[in-house]
């Protein structure tokens, strides 16, 4: 006998199983004046004389008459937009365009935001403890304002790192009509005093150069002209963000955004089209058109966010060379939507594809680059034709993935940025899935070969990303012998957090330490790149292995394996384990304690509705 959740079962506590809240609703095919009824939610607050009070407040926020009340679908327009960011500044007009447009259809708009937290500011910072929690609260903030208003539908406009992942999981949570409009990528900007085009990563390296003094000119000879290192390192802040749009390379943003793309839930090119680009005001105008017909049709979100579908987000995310995160919030996303998504096929799935971008950080290349060339569609194109990709699939045009892609133009002849498939960078993906005594659990890494394939070091551990950040800053980190550094207690719990370490990474990689290989419980920014291993799971503050290493302890990284495990016996490991004492937890009150209580493991996703 199974329990219903609220009673028990022979006088035993029920067992609960884990559901979203159900709304009552209008039946798809209702009709009403002899017209499909699309106001499935919202007619219980407008039908008749049912809800007056709700009446009466939608009529003072705008509902023109009782005709539009009764008939007049509600469509939710959230956007994280806030003035604080390039990645989202813009998304407010971006809104604006899209209401307009949804009005035209005949339905009503109501247009609202939620939070956002700046990656590229807080990096480094307390602040970016914030980050990855700001994925839930974003999940959290549209999923109760679709479900407490009634909302019929959702168009959700997300700008920087976290924010894609977040609207989707609301939309997996609330499973009504919806689609994603990217805020789009940041055009790349050019430094004069380098001669070269630089983006937010360069700030991050060119720091690292600054510290230990190697940031300097081309072909300086070190004359009376020659720009100082402050002086270039001025210029690279002033000019790396041009304007409006998210980090250019294939970093978190775009790699999200192109997955979620390739999953169904954005309309064709929509991760391609540049913030500034007339184009991507045009998409918000096809948007409107787009949750018509998923409307009509009733297409929702868990239609599309099928096992098949997320196969296909990863596969984009392999051949394109994408963020580690993506790991973190594709399994995310998934269990949102209840797909049986796990750690393994991300292995599975980079085993089979070919890298084939040269994209930032580790390529020459940037996403509005990838766009003069036909974008992510042509991308997409290219592997459907070769079998890669399953073109069959629903998307949120009615129309399936080849469908979209069918009539967008193939590669430019001639193009480098997108290699052939016979002749990748690398014949495998870049993302591998990490074991061993150090992560039983899983850990993440990005290797795209050029780093190489195995690395061993002597253990450097800091049991927090600042003491790392004040030892590169003071210049502490020798060039010799081959170090594994260690950054631990920064997990989802621990840190809490789970912050990226772009400022550390991008240093070493600025400074030239090329005997450095990185490992932690915590997270990497998309624009890291090197020998760099993140999500380790069990993460520090659960008691998991990374807490057990001392200083000296020799690691190995071997990608070839799959293997981060330090050269320690089992005995060894039990008597560390019987002396280690839990750290007191660094925050107790606030967002960042509420989200230390409830979050999960980095191989589940990190999610904070699980328990």
């Amino acid at each position: 006998m199974v329990s219903n959740g609220i009673n028990g079962v022979n006088g035993h506590a029920p067992v609960q199983e884990m559901k979203y809240l159900e709304f009552k609703h209008l039946p798809h095919g209702a009709t009403r004046k002899g017209r499909p009824a699309l106001n499935k939610y919202s007619s219980t607050l407008t039908n008749n004389h049912d809800a007056p009070g709700a009446k009466a407040m939608l009529y003072a926020a705008g509902v023109p008459n009782e005709e539009t009340m009764q008939d007049a679908p509600h469509i939710g327009i959230a956007s994280v937009w806030w003035e604080g960011n390039p990645c989202n500044m813009h998304l407010l007009e971006l809104a604006k365009t899209v209401k307009e447009n949804v009005k035209k259809q005949g339905f009503l708009a109501w247009q609202y935001n939620t939070i956002g937290v700046s990656d590229g500011i807080t990096m480094g910072s307390e602040g970016m403890r914030f980050s990855l929690q700001s994925r839930e609260i974003i999940a959290d903030s549209i999923e109760t304002v679709t479900c407490a208003q009634h909302h019929d539908a959702c168009i959700a406009i997300p700008g920087c790192d976290k924010n894609m992942p977040g609207v989707v999981m609301a939309m997996a949570r609330f499973n009504r009509p919806a689609i994603m409009i990217y805020g789009g990528t940041i055009m790349a900007s050019f430094s004069h005093i380098l001669r070269k085009r630089i983006n937010i990563s360069t700030c991050y390296e060119a720091h690292g150069a600054w510290t230990y003094n190697t940031l300097q000119q081309p072909d300086d000879d070190g004359g009376d002209t020659s720009a100082t290192k402050d002086e270039i390192l001025t210029d690279i802040e002033q000019h790396a963000c041009p304007g409006a749009g998210a980090c250019g390379g294939m970093y978190t943003a775009n790699t999200m955004a192109a997955s979620i793309e390739t999953l169904g839930l954005a309309l064709p090119g929509s991760s391609s089209t540049p913030a500034t680009s007339p184009s991507k005001m045009r998409e918000c105008v096809r948007a409107a058109e787009a949750i018509k017909i998923c409307m009509e049709r009733n297409i929702r979100p868990r239609d599309i966010m099928t096992r098949a579908s997320f196969e296909n987000a990863l596969v984009i995310t392999m051949a394109l060379g994408g963020s580690t995160n993506a790991v973190l919030h594709l399994l995310a996303m998934a269990a949102a939507a209840e797909v049986d998504l796990r750690i393994a096929d991300f292995q599975r799935v980079s085993d089979r594809i070919p890298y084939i971008a040269d994209l930032a950080p580790a390529g020459r290349y940037f996403m509005s680059d990838l766009y003069e060339i036909g974008g992510i569609p042509a991308v997409q194109k290219l592997l459907i034709a070769a079998g890669l990709l399953n073109g069959s699939l629903l998307t949120v045009t009615g129309k399936t993935l080849a469908q979209n892609v069918e009539s967008w133009p193939s590669l430019s002849q001639g193009q480098t940025m997108i290699r052939p498939l016979d002749k990748p960078l690398k014949p495998s993906g870049h993302i591998t899935i990490l074991h061993g005594n150090i992560a039983p659990g899983g850990a993440v890494a990005k290797l795209t070969g050029k780093e190489g394939l195995t690395f061993t070091g002597q253990a450097m551990v800091f049991n927090k990303e600042t003491e790392l950040n004040a030892a590169l800053n003071a210049g502490l980190i020798p060039h010799s012998p081959d170090l594994v550094i260690v950054v631990r207690y920064e997990g989802p719990a621990g840190g809490p957090g789970m912050p990226e370490q772009l400022k550390a990474s991008a240093a070493i990689k600025g400074a030239g330490l090329k005997n450095i290989a990185l490992i932690t419980d915590g997270r990497y920014s998309g624009a890291s790149h090197g020998f760099i291993v993140g999500h380790i799971v069990p993460e520090a503050a659960a008691g998991g292995p990374i807490a057990l290493i001392k200083n000296a302890d020799v690691i190995t990284i071997d990608a070839t394996r799959r293997v981060v495990e330090v050269h320690l016996s089992d005995a060894e490991l039990a008597a560390r384990r019987a002396a280690w004492v839990p750290p007191c937890r660094p925050v107790t009150r606030g967002a960042l304690a509420k989200y230390a209580a409830l979050v999960g493991d980095a191989s589940h996703g990190a999610v904070t509705d699980m328990f």
